[in-house]
């Protein structure tokens, strides 16, 4: 078996792969093209790479490979646009997720055929019970500091980071919120605060464990004011109890001070193990939950999207 690391960064996309040793980073790929998402599709015989990428003033664009890498097609026509009647121009792909239900069908973004979930920075989440016919906000309890005294759990406006929904029990989510980490068990219906054991409760990104519901990871950063890590020290928390506690995973992350984030798609969680990527370029992996990390890759660009799979 081998595993392998999709990382899209600010300009281009690199590989990694490892067969049980250290995983080896191939060149990188579309050198001059953002990729702000991509995603590992091992539901068919052949394992298929998508990218969703920016193309500068030819617009935003998802690629696809069946040979892991060597070769790449673009989708023929736009594969996501806004509706005609709002007038808004679509800058960039920001999730692509395989169907869990509907073979050979890719979301942008994840959901079920029916019931649709989605997030919005400064806007919330909402969600749709019909296919995406009908929606409704989903932030009960969710705080936005940033408002009025008495105004602050409204209906929607809450400004929403990362939303990340476990594959067996569809109705857990886990969000990152601009000020605040939340849990829900019953499909956005209502938030419980988890992030009472954080050093900081601002990030931006959140993974959970694809086999372990309760088991989430979080990159906590000091605050909106100065967005680098806790400490100045490289940390992901893990809880392994939703978020009733939490524990700081630092082994093999570097001593010396550091200054870069981690972007809300530069973290993952998986079969591969745990992985993310810094805005400077660096990326770390852990393959016993994020008890010790290993570097994996430096001096790359920005990294935006991380994702891994075994194959």
């Amino acid at each position: 078996m081998e595993a392998l690391l999709a990382i899209g960064t600010r300009k281009g996309l690199f590989l990694a792969r490892s067969s049980g040793g250290p995983f080896e980073v191939d060149p990188v790929r579309f050198s001059t093209i953002g990729v702000p998402s991509v995603a590992i599709d091992t539901r068919g015989e052949t394992p298929r790479l998508l990218a969703g990428i920016e193309h500068g003033h030819f617009g935003p664009s998802v690629l696809w490979s069946d040979d892991l890498g060597e070769t790449w097609e673009e989708a023929s026509a736009p594969p996501v646009a806004f509706p005609e009647r709002t007038g808004a121009a679509l800058s960039r792909v920001w999730q692509l997720q395989p169907s869990p239900s509907e073979s050979g069908v890719v979301w942008a973004g994840a959901a079920d055929p029916r019931r649709i979930a989605v997030a919005a920075s400064a806007v919330g989440v909402f969600r749709s019970s019909d296919g995406g016919a009908s929606w409704e906000p989903a932030n009960r309890n969710i705080r936005a500091p940033f408002l009025p005294e008495g105004a602050q759990y409204p209906e929607f406006g809450q400004c929403v980071h990362r939303v990340a929904q476990h594959p067996a029990r569809p109705e857990r989510l886990y969000l990152q919120h601009h000020f605040g980490v939340y849990r829900s068990d019953d499909f956005g219906g209502s938030w419980t605060d988890i992030g009472a054991g954080l050093p900081s409760d601002f990030g931006f990104p959140i993974a959970v464990h694809p086999a372990r519901p309760d088991t989430v990871y979080v990159f906590p950063l000091h605050s909106d004011m100065d967005r680098t890590p806790v400490g100045h020290r490289y940390a992901v928390f893990r809880s392994d109890d939703a978020g009733a506690s939490w524990q700081g995973l630092s082994k093999g992350l570097p001593d010396e001070p550091v200054h870069a984030a981690v972007l809300r798609d530069a973290m993952t969680a998986g079969e591969a193990g745990v992985f993310f990527g810094t805005r400077d370029g660096e990326v770390y992996g852990s393959a016993d939950g994020g008890e010790t990390w290993t570097r994996i890759a430096r001096h790359l660009p920005d990294v935006l999207s991380v994702r891994a799979a075994v194959l």
